[in-house]
């Protein structure tokens, strides 16, 4: 039940399963960690059924996705529930929470940049995967950045993207009242008289303040408006600087997925950290990262 194939309805005995715990709640939905009676895991994601259209969109955008390592899996079955009214569906379990968790377990300490070099390239992965096939996640932000077990040798974690309830579909009209993202992932013209532009630039945007976060910035409010700029206080690679650049560019200036994927600060090798708190944090990273972590 926590590995999904093409073929396989992530096939869920539901009268064997039990609600464990409360993983997370929003505002149009909460997601519960299932166990069976063989304890395989799954998250459970409810809905009430005045949301069914935002959770049935996001299940559809995971399907168009389905078996793409850096989008999150779900079952084929979309499940409605008489009393209480509400409908779920089933998707795989993040056994190592999200990078939001991640990054708050580090109590203000940095992210060594070889990690945040790592983090940013499986998100560029996924948002080049939704962008060049239409879509616009229009809602990242760590607590959507789902973290696994890494199938690489040496490193903590492998993510996915999750929570597609306000994304942008190809070819759609937008529904301004699902828009997700938080003020301090926004870039400046979103607060301008036209309003926010649902197009890809708006998640380099957010993943640039995501890469901002990890590195220990602090997000500072305009005293006359919503926007956010990021204070960063530690010094980076040049390398990172221009990555950092690069995402906050004007619109249309920013550049694509593709794009950065092929930057000096993603393509680069990195030295190890050198840094005593650098250190620390790698030590604690491997093989114990799970200490960081809220439990899941």
């Amino acid at each position: 039940m926590e590995k999904l194939g093409r073929d396989d309805e992530l096939i869920v005995d539901e009268s064997s399963l039990k609600s464990f715990s409360l993983l997370c709640q929003g505002n149009f939905s909460y997601v519960c960690l299932m166990k069976d009676s063989k304890s395989r895991r799954c998250a459970k994601k409810s809905s009430p059924m005045q949301h069914k259209q935002i959770l049935e969109k996001e299940l559809r955008i995971m399907h168009r996705f389905r078996d793409h390592h850096r989008i999150v899996q779900a079952s084929n079955k979309f499940h409605i529930q008489i009393k209480p009214s509400e409908c779920y569906i089933y998707m795989e379990y993040a056994s190592e929470g999200n990078l939001h968790k991640f990054i708050s377990g580090l109590e203000g300490k940095s992210v060594p940049e070889s990690l945040v070099q790592r983090t940013a390239r499986m998100i560029l992965e996924g948002l080049e995967a939704l962008h060049s096939h239409g879509y616009v996640h229009c809602n990242l932000r760590p607590s959507n950045v789902l973290l696994f077990p890494s199938k690489t040798p040496g490193e903590p974690w492998d993510l996915k993207l999750a929570d597609f309830g306000s994304s942008k579909e190809p070819d759609s009209d937008y529904g301004w009242m699902y828009f997700g993202t938080a003020p301090k992932y926004m870039p400046i013209e979103s607060f301008g008289p036209k309003g926010v532009i649902i197009d890809p630039s708006l998640d380099i945007y957010a993943l640039g303040c995501v890469v901002y976060e990890m590195l220990g910035a602090i997000p500072i409010q305009d005293y006359f408006d919503e926007y956010y700029e990021w204070n960063l206080r530690r010094h980076i690679s040049p390398e990172a600087r221009d990555f950092l650049s690069r995402c906050s560019n004007m619109h249309p200036h920013r550049p694509t997925a593709a794009y950065l994927l092929n930057h000096p600060f993603i393509t680069q090798i990195l030295p190890s950290p050198t840094t005593e708190d650098n250190k620390e944090i790698s030590r604690s990273l491997i093989p114990s990262f799970s200490k960081l972590l809220l439990a899941g």
